[in-house]
């Protein structure tokens, strides 16, 4: 499943940049997060909670930040498995300045197995999407509070 967009986020490049790297920020925006550490560098652990319909279940799972080119792009690869299947993908972040404050264009593909992906594509896509949405505004709402 590939997925694709853009969001505008009202701060600065540089304070996305830190945010969309900082553990702690990104456990309050991720949706279903139980739990995001950080076990090296530009690598995670995460817990999270997710549901597709009536398939609801805890994935556990690495996240690795490579190819780091602050504050302008990086590509992260994430891996977790659970009781409801597993998921793998990969993702390219780009920032950029526009009026306002940061552009971030995101360019995923994600492999789905197991039971979460016997509720068809077109359901998987649309959680996917709405979750991409709720992460984006989630974070959008944080760097808003921040001096």
């Amino acid at each position: 499943m590939k997925l694709e967009g853009t969001t505008d986020i009202a701060a600065p490049r540089e304070r996305v940049w830190a945010a969309f790297l900082d553990p702690a920020v990104l456990a309050v925006a991720m949706p279903g997060c139980d739990q995001l550490e950080a076990i090296g560098p530009g690598q995670y652990r995460a817990i999270l909670k997710v549901g597709v319909g009536a398939i609801k279940g805890t994935f556990e799972g690495k996240v690795h930040l490579s190819d780091l080119d602050p504050p302008n792009r990086y590509h992260m690869a994430v891996e977790g498995k659970g009781g409801p299947g597993f998921v793998r993908g990969q993702a390219a972040m780009e920032l950029s300045d526009v009026e306002g404050g940061t552009r971030v264009h995101y360019s995923a593909d994600v492999q789905v197995g197991g039971l979460i992906a016997s509720v068809g594509q077109r359901m998987l896509g649309g959680v996917s999407k709405l979750m991409l949405d709720q992460f984006f505004a989630k974070m959008t709402e944080i760097l808003a509070a921040q001096p």
